[in-house]
């Protein structure tokens, strides 16, 4: 269900939403496809497009990448950070707490989430110069926050 929202509104109401999930709410393919197509016309560092998204939604598929998401976070993958390593963070009282209850719920209902869209660069950016990670990461974010920017629009 599209969202009639001004570039303001979509721009300052887009956020992360683990708690909120409609994890009920069938999502079409052809509706992943639409914000993934968008996504591919972000601005891209030397109009090199190494990346592309990897759609999931085969359940066995799906509880595959719960299962890698729940071990990220066991082994440290996914903590949030604590008051030493982002004092601005906690300039927000209960903020952290918010963010660590988020995830939390996340862990526990991940195997429900309908599909998962996976943003995946090509090859490996370990050793690569600074200019051309620069290129690989400023490319591949900005397709990264327009596919976000295009499902909210949708209602996502």
């Amino acid at each position: 269900m599209p969202l009639d929202l001004t570039p303001d509104q979509l721009l300052s109401t887009t956020r992360a939403v683990r708690k909120r999930l409609d994890l009920d709410r069938p999502v079409p393919r052809s509706l992943i496809e639409e914000c993934v197509d968008l996504a591919t016309q972000a601005p891209t560092g030397r109009n090199r497009q190494r990346w592309h998204f990897i759609v999931v939604t085969d359940p066995d598929r799906r509880r595959l990448v719960g299962d890698i998401f729940r071990r990220a976070l066991a082994t440290g993958g996914g903590q949030p950070p604590t008051e030493r390593d982002l004092p601005r963070m906690f300039a927000h009282p209960g903020s952290m707490e918010r963010i660590s209850d988020g995830l939390r719920h996340l862990h526990d209902n991940i195997h429900r989430v309908p599909a998962f869209v996976v943003p995946a660069i090509e090859g490996r950016t370990e050793g690569a110069s600074v200019l051309d990670q620069s290129m690989t990461w400023g490319s591949i974010l900005p397709a990264v926050w327009s596919f976000m920017l295009a499902a909210r629009a949708r209602g996502l």
